[in-house]
């Protein structure tokens, strides 16, 4: 006679079943969200499939979308590709430029749904802004931490003019933006046994610009995957949007620097005059 398990409890081979999709060996806790991106600037006629067929190359995908209007069906220009690890996202952004059918596309590490509507949550930048600090901290306890994730270019570590006070933050710059995403989009680190904040560090045109497109309804939407709007507009993504350091995301199509979701935060970017403002 067969005996089944209570209703609520897993099968037994439930586990078994997750791991032969790609995550054997690997941590079964990194968060989905670290393992996704998003690509844009996809051809109209790319598929799930020759999407997939691209990205899998360098890892197991544990999920291929191409983002499609819900009436039309139509391509919308941009997907997202989930894979079983980090180390496999790492291998893929290692691996640009991207072609797929025939056009070179723009992956990124994807941004969260809470992330999206912060300033400059989907500008390409190279510099770094790290908050909280401590007066012991110096510039090669920075260096060591920050040196594991990609090459570095400058660090500052800000100090008052007059008293030579360090001040609490610093800037680090980097050789490429995905760099920059990656440390981001973990949220969460120990610089020299403090915890520290970092943020992107914007210039002061491109947070009035973010604010500015915030304030017209634009470049707040769902940048995770499935479901949503990407995109304040809901446009299309791809052909006619930009997509990098300048432009618009989705129906806007084209703001001056950076036409980027805005924010409210406390951190408002690095200023033009080399202040923190």
């Amino acid at each position: 006679m067969e005996v089944k398990p209570p209703p609520g409890r897993p099968q037994p081979d439930s586990g078994r079943r997750r791991r032969r999709r790609g995550e054997e060996g690997h941590d079964p806790k990194e968060p989905e969200q670290l393992r996704k991106l998003f690509i844009g600037g996809l051809s109209f006629e790319t598929t799930d499939d020759s999407l997939r067929e691209h990205f899998e190359k360098w890892g197991t995908l544990t999920d291929c979308v191409v983002m499609r209007d819900p009436q039309t069906k139509r391509s919308r220009g941009f997907g997202f590709v989930t894979y079983s690890c980090v180390e496999e996202v790492d291998a893929a952004m290692c691996a640009r430029p991207h072609k797929v059918d025939g056009r070179v596309v723009e992956p990124k590490r994807a941004v969260s749904r809470e992330d999206s509507v912060k300033p400059g949550a989907h500008l390409t930048v190279k510099k770094i802004f790290v908050g909280g600090i401590k007066e012991d901290t110096e510039e090669y306890n920075l260096r060591d931490y920050f040196e594991k994730y990609g090459k570095i270019e400058t660090i500052e570590v800000m100090e008052d003019r007059q008293s030579g006070k360090k001040r609490g933050f610093a800037f680090v710059t980097f050789d490429d933006h995905d760099t920059v995403d990656k440390i981001v989009v973990q949220k969460y680190h120990t610089i020299n046994g403090h915890n520290c904040e970092v943020k992107k560090a914007l210039s002061k045109q491109e947070m009035q610009s973010a604010g500015s497109q915030r304030g017209r309804g634009g470049g707040s939407g769902n940048f995770m995957g499935r479901g949503g709007n990407f995109g304040g507009g809901g446009g299309n993504f791809g052909r006619g949007g930009n997509f990098g350091g300048r432009g618009g995301y989705g129906g806007g199509g084209g703001g001056s620097r950076g036409s980027y979701g805005g924010g409210d935060g406390g951190y408002n970017g690095f200023g033009g005059d080399g202040k923190f403002l």
